[in-house]
This record gives structure tokens, sequence and C-alpha cells, in this order.
């Protein structure tokens, strides 16, 4: 009779976990999908895109199309730091044939890409062109130092041969691209500082670990030398939504 019960009572605890299991996946799948659309990086850089998303038990399908190739990075990048998801299999496609290599287009887009998530450059946007891996800048910058520091961050640009910096000053009190009030959630945060590192010439064989928790910025990982360490962190401190940079970087 002993037997029976225990039988009895397993039986229930496996039924009832089969019914409770599959509802706690859906719950997690559904607050994925959600926050992927909610974040700062869909709703801003990807809002023209077509991506269509998918989370099974944390495996998130991306599938859809993209104006670029850093668009498609982003949406990873964005994706895979959302709490919960296990994978991230991509399957988008980009509109057009995508730039290769230091072609112009490439280089053009890594610049532009670099620039817009610098929020020193948040004020007015920038006019990036590219002939032969030389660019030039047009625009407004809100001070001497903004000018200069666009030229710096170009200059590092993987692929940049030279930059011509005809943008023009203004006076008045400078703006950044962060509205008063406005959220930049952790995962679009590091979404945006690994692809920044990734496109700085400086900092894109550097070994490194970003990971962000209420806006505080994490750096792991290996540096060759001091200046790059400096460098890691220097460039992620002036990315949209970033209240500071904690750097455990190592030097080898």
């Amino acid at each position: 009779m002993k037997t029976i019960t225990s039988l009895t009572i397993l039986m229930t605890a496996v039924a009832l976990f089969m019914i409770v299991a599959p509802s706690n996946a859906t719950e997690t799948d559904n607050r994925i999908v959600s926050a992927a659309r909610d974040s700062y990086v869909f709703k801003t850089y990807l809002k023209g895109d077509d991506i269509k998303i998918e989370s099974k038990e944390g495996v998130v399908t991306l599938t859809g199309t993209v104006a670029q190739e850093y668009h498609r990075l982003l949406a990873i990048e964005t994706v895979s730091g959302l709490p919960g998801v296990k994978s991230v299999d991509d399957r988008m496609e980009i509109k057009g044939k995508p730039p290769t290599g230091n072609s112009d287009e490439g280089i053009s887009e890594r610049v532009k890409a670099t620039l817009l998530f610098h929020r020193s450059f948040g004020d007015s946007p920038i006019e990036v062109s590219v002939k032969d891996g030389i660019v030039t800048l047009k625009g407004i910058a809100s001070s001497e130092a903004k000018k200069a520091l666009a030229t710096e961050y170009t200059a590092d640009i993987e692929g940049v041969k030279e930059v011509k910096n005809e943008m023009t000053l203004k006076q008045g009190e400078e703006t950044t691209i962060e509205k008063v009030g406005e959220y930049i959630d952790d995962s679009s945060i590091t979404a945006q500082v690994k692809l920044s590192l990734m496109y700085h010439r400086s900092t894109s064989g550097l070994r490194t670990s970003v990971s962000t928790d209420n806006g505080v910025v994490t750096l792991t990982g290996k540096a060759k030398n001091a200046a790059e360490r400096t460098l890691a962190a220097l460039y992620a401190n002036d990315i949209n939504g970033v209240k500071y940079v904690v750097n455990h970087m190592t030097i080898e």
C-alpha cells in the first residue's frame, strides 16, 4: 500500500513539474523577446530594420533583414546580454551587398557607427565620406575639443589612412545624445561598448570581456601595455549610457 502511495505521489509531482516547467520557460521567453524589442539599441539604432525575434527555452533566433553589418552585430550583442538568454542563432540577412574589409564602404560604416555610439558627438550628426581610405568629416562641432576628438576617434578606426576634418564650430551650450530622463539598458550599453572596442584600431585586438550593471561597465581581459588598457577604458567611458568604468584588465 505504501509503495502504491509513493508511486502516486511521485507521478503527481512529475506531472506538476511538466506543467509548471513549460509555463516558466514560456514566461522567460516572452520576457526575453519583450526586453529585446524595448531595448535602447532596438528602439534607436534598429528601428528601421525588419528583425524577428523568437525565443525557445532561452535559445533566441534572429531572422529578417538589417540595413548594415553593424546593425546585425548590435542585434546579436544586445540579445546575448539579456537575462535568461543561453545562445543566439543569427539568421539575419543584410540588405544589398555588405561592404568588405577595408573598402571605403566598410570604413564608412565603421566610422559612422563608432561616432554614433560615443556620446561626445550626440549634439549633432557628423557627415562621413570616404575615398581611398581618406575620411572627410563634415557637420557642426560644439567645441574645438570635440572637433579634435572626432578626428582622433576616426583616425583610430580600422582601415582609415587619413582624416580631413571640415567640421565647423558652433557657439552655445553643449548637449548630448542622451535626453534628460532617457534610460539606456545594460545590454544596449554592453553591445555599444563591445562594437566600439572592436572598431577602434588600438583596441580591436584586445581580449576584452564587457559587462554592465546599472550603467557601470566592467572591463576584464588582457592588454599588451598600459596605453591599450587606458584607451579601452577611455573609449568605454564615452559610450551612450555609461556612468563610469571599472577597469580590471591586466597587462600581459
